[in-house]
């Protein structure tokens, strides 16, 4: 439930253990750079099996809903003991270009409404509006909130530049695109073939 960035030069470095997420803001597009740590992950759920502990409707010994926690010690057990719980993180190192503008830390309350495209979009679109990294850390809380998120909410947005991000120029395309009436039938065929 840990997630921690540590930016060197235009090295971006994330350790993360638990169901924090970070996630890169690149020109508008979210990259994801680290992953939430489900007892229901593949990987996840083989390391805790190994262990000798079990996943149970997606719960880690059926009362967890992490496999990676830095507390949670009645989980873990005594010290030095093997647990299927563990406080080990993956790491992601990313080196950052011209087009990373923010970066997005989050717990699963935002996360568990909300996309992190979704994120990504709203906080470049204020970004772009007010430029106050803070005030956009509120509005994702804020708008998780109104989605209805039943777990706890902790959002920090961190901007790489003191400017706000640039208008993004889609090209105009002047050839107009359409599909045939072929092709219409075609499509309309293969889609009632498959209901």
């Amino acid at each position: 439930m840990v997630n921690i960035p540590h930016l060197n030069g235009r090295t971006l470095l994330v350790a993360n253990a638990g169901d924090c997420r970070a996630v890169l803001g690149k020109r508008g597009r979210a990259v994801e750079l680290s992953r939430d740590h489900k007892p229901s992950c593949r990987s996840e759920k083989i390391r805790i099996e190994n262990l000798g502990g079990t996943v149970f409707d997606g719960y880690l010994n059926g009362q967890l809903s992490v496999a990676r926690a830095i507390g949670d010690w009645h989980v873990k057990g005594s010290k030095g003991s093997i647990s299927p719980l563990t406080a080990e993180p993956e790491f992601q190192e990313v080196r950052l270009t011209e087009e990373d503008e923010f970066l997005i830390i989050g717990c699963d309350g935002l996360w568990d409404v909300m996309t992190s495209q979704c994120a990504v979009t709203m906080v470049r679109k204020e970004l772009m509006t007010h430029n106050d990294p803070e005030r956009c850390s509120q509005e994702l809380v804020q708008e998780a909130l109104r989605r209805n998120s039943c777990d706890n909410l902790t959002v920090v947005v961190v901007c790489f530049s003191s400017d706000p991000p640039p208008q993004i120029e889609v090209p105009r395309f002047r050839v107009r695109r359409s599909i045939s009436m072929e092709g219409l039938h075609m499509l309309k065929g293969a889609l009632d073939s498959n209901a």
